[in-house]
Formats: C-alpha cells, sequence, structure tokens
C-alpha cells in the first residue's frame, strides 16, 4: 500500500497540444502531476493534469477507458458530438477509442485526475 499527497507530486510540463478548431487562447499550456508515476502500476495509469485558463488538449483517443475527475476549476468535455461543462466533483467516462478533448473553459483554470489502463 502506498499514500500519495498530492501536495508533494512533482509538477512536470506537457508539450503544448494541438489546439481545437477554433481555439484563439494562444499556446495551449498544461502540467502534469505523476500521481502513479511510470511503472509503479501493471495495471493503471493515473495522472493530475493541470490546464491553463482556455487550454485544453487537442483532439486525441486512448487504448483503454479513461476517467477523469474534476478536481479544480471550470472545463469542458467533449466528443465528436456533444460538448458538456465540467466542474469539481464531475467524473467523466470516455470509451475506450472515442476521439474527444478537454480542457479549461476561456475564463477558468481546471485541474482533473485522469486514469487509465497501463498499456
Amino acid at each position: 500500500m502506498r499514500v500519495i499527497r498530492i501536495a508533494e507530486v512533482d509538477i512536470v510540463p506537457i508539450d503544448t497540444a494541438t489546439p481545437i478548431p477554433g481555439w484563439t487562447g494562444g499556446p495551449v499550456r498544461r502540467t502534469r502531476q505523476p500521481i502513479l508515476p511510470e511503472g509503479a502500476s501493471k495495471h493503471f495509469n493515473s495522472s493530475i493534469v493541470n490546464f491553463e485558463k482556455g487550454a485544453t488538449t487537442g483532439w486525441h483517443v486512448h487504448k483503454s477507458d479513461q476517467i477523469l475527475v474534476i478536481t479544480a476549476g471550470v472545463g469542458m468535455v467533449a466528443n465528436e458530438s456533444e460538448e458538456q461543462e465540467v466542474t469539481v466533483g464531475d467524473v467523466v467516462h470516455i470509451l475506450e477509442g472515442e476521439n474527444h478533448w478537454h480542457g479549461a473553459k476561456k475564463e477558468s483554470y481546471m485541474s482533473h485526475i485522469t486514469i487509465t489502463a497501463a498499456e
């Protein structure tokens, strides 16, 4: 068993993402806090991802389902057929192979915990 204190998890920069179509907010800036460092689990990956105001991921897919737990701010999640606003306490389930993006709204920062299967 291991107890992880989020305040003690290192903050690592993430390369800029490809902005979604229509994005006008400048460079997409995010950081990651690896809750489960690479190799810590045979079955799961988990990090906190911190988005600056208006920053989003680009469109992407995962090889497993993804769970997002919103921990700060207000954001958006979208797939090819819908967009939804998310806020602290919301949990998002994204299916394996589902093309999607997520991130902060223009006027808000946003953070979420992400959980995926280890590849």
